[in-house]
């Protein structure tokens, strides 16, 4: 079956569409301080949406593509611009409010360097800040858009990472900023290219003080995007398409926009997307249809993956059925060629490339045993 039109899939629906468009400034050179000397830059692999420089006298700076530049050091300069966010060396108190980067510090073996969470303790699929919060390791300081000021303050804080969302509360790192907090906003679902978001875990790398391991995690993630193509190319196949969609309570079905980076997941996975929206990108990465426009298009696609992330997993095909009968006629229903993503999806960017390891294994049909996704009984 022709490509329709490309873009679905899995993983993070909740994330903006890909595409890293510089907002203000210009964030791909390193901003001139007073009093250091000409930076070395840290080369990227993948991402786009950020900047590593590095100056002598081991301070760094990180800047991102909506325009922001962190300085990390343990004080400001003289003549430092005011519009430039200082984060200490090796912050241990931070407020966790941007739910998918948690798992970069879990990865890096540093979640003793967090001390407030925006959620709850059931709200994390990572299950080390699960057992933190249980131990009171980690405790909860309210919502990102309503945090515990007085807590944070009393108890510490040293640095808040937020998500995009924090955009629509300024009010919000005003309020921090003005109590001595710093606010860094996590912009790692605005990369194109699935390792990009990979790779942010340098960033988190640089201000945690080891840079040496954020390194280390990014090249093992490279490591099995690698075996994906290198098996893609020693036994090349074509033809495989692919429908990602969740049902919405009303009985809508949401699937994806064009460079969504899940949807080249699928590709990158050898598999061929059923739908390609195009349109311009924005926080929204979804597409909406109704039922009759969902199974014109989608009927014949070889594989059904349903996001379970967003919709709450599945364990058999009745189930799915069950949701909306028209799907009974659909080929990869018929052929039993249905797979669910798992919950914890949304949580984990640093098993990118195991996510991408269970697509192949879907689409080549290799029978390896899956992490992210099961396949769907009946």
């Amino acid at each position: 079956m022709k490509r329709l039109t490309a873009l679905l899939l899995v993983l993070l629906l909740l994330l903006p569409a890909s595409g890293c468009a510089k907002t203000e400034g210009d964030w791909d050179t390193a901003p001139a301080i007073p009093g250091y000397g000409e930076p070395v830059r840290v080369e990227n692999d993948a991402a786009v949406c950020f900047s590593i420089w590095r100056y002598a006298g081991g301070d760094s700076v990180i800047t991102t593509n909506d325009g922001q530049t962190y300085l990390i050091s343990d004080s400001a300069p003289a003549g430092l611009d005011d519009r430039i966010t200082v984060i200490p060396h090796s912050p241990a108190r931070i407020y966790m409010a941007a739910s998918a980067v948690m798992c970069f510090w879990d990865a890096m073996d540093r979640m003793g360097d967090i001390r407030f969470s925006a959620l709850e303790a059931d709200d994390w699929t990572v299950e080390n800040a699960q057992v933190a919060m249980e131990r009171w390791d980690i405790v909860y300081a309210g919502k990102y858009r309503e945090p515990d000021y007085e807590l944070l303050l009393t108890d510490g804080c040293d640095l808040s990472i937020q998500s995009t969302m924090s955009e629509h509360v300024p009010k919000v790192k005003e309020k921090l900023t003005e109590l001595g907090i710093p606010v860094f906003v996590d912009r790692s679902s605005y990369e194109p290219d699935p390792l990009g978001r990979c790779e942010w875990v340098k960033v988190y790398a640089e201000i945690a003080g080891c840079p040496e391991t954020g390194e280390s995690l990014f090249a093992a993630q490279k490591a099995v995007f690698d075996s994906v193509a290198d098996a893609l190319a020693a036994a090349p196949f074509s033809g495989k398409t692919a429908v990602f969609f969740y049902i919405t309570a009303s009985g809508n079905f949401v699937t994806r926009k064009r460079g969504d980076y899940v949807s080249k997941m699928i590709e990158l996975a050898g598999g061929e997307n059923v739908f390609a929206f195009e349109g311009e990108d924005n926080a929204l990465s979804s597409v909406t249809l109704s039922p009759e426009e969902f199974v014109l298009a989608a009927k014949d696609a070889d594989i059904i993956l349903y996001n379970g992330t967003v919709a709450g997993t599945l364990s058999s095909i009745d189930e799915l059925v069950s949701r909306n009968s028209l799907l009974a006629d659909f080929r990869a229903v018929k052929n039993g060629a249905v797979w669910c993503t798992e919950a914890n999806l949304y949580q984990n960017i640093m098993k990118t490339g195991e996510v991408l390891a269970d697509f192949y294994a879907v689409f080549a049909d290799t029978g390896e045993p899956l992490t992210y996704l099961h396949k769907l009984d009946g």
